[in-house]
Parts: structure tokens; sequence; C-alpha cells
């Protein structure tokens, strides 16, 4: 959050909170997800980070495939 004040509240006046809300939002997802590096994430964006992320699985679709993958996940 100090980031979010100092980096993008303190230096702007906004005519009203709409224009605050739209603004702060584009600054998430702009600068703090996109460029900002965070070191609890190995100094990347979380956007990056997520993005290196395996993939969601879905167990019950396992459960409906037959194949390698099955032997796997039922060991």
């Amino acid at each position: 959050m100090k980031t979010l004040k100092y980096e993008e509240v303190f230096r702007n006046e906004y005519r009203d909170l709409a224009e605050a809300h739209r603004s702060i939002e584009r600054f998430l997802e702009k600068v703090y997800n996109e460029k900002r590096l965070h070191s609890a994430l190995g100094y990347r964006p979380p956007a990056e980070f997520e993005s290196s992320l395996p993939p969601f699985v879905n167990p019950q679709l396992l459960e409906k495939s037959e194949g390698p993958q099955d032997a796997f996940f039922q060991a």
C-alpha cells in the first residue's frame, strides 16, 4: 500500500471518487502487476510470476480421462 500511496495517490489530484477509482485501478493493473518487481516473487512482477506457473488442472477432468496421466495421479 505504501507504493500505491506514494507513486499514485499522493502525486495526483482527482476531480471525484470515480476518477480516483479509475486511476488507481489503472495503476494497479499496469504498474504494480506488470512492472514493479516483488522480492517475494523472485524479483519479478506478479503478471510474469503467474504466467510462469503451470496451468490449473481440474481433478474431475483427470478422473474422466484415460491414459498415462491417470496412473500418475492415482499412485
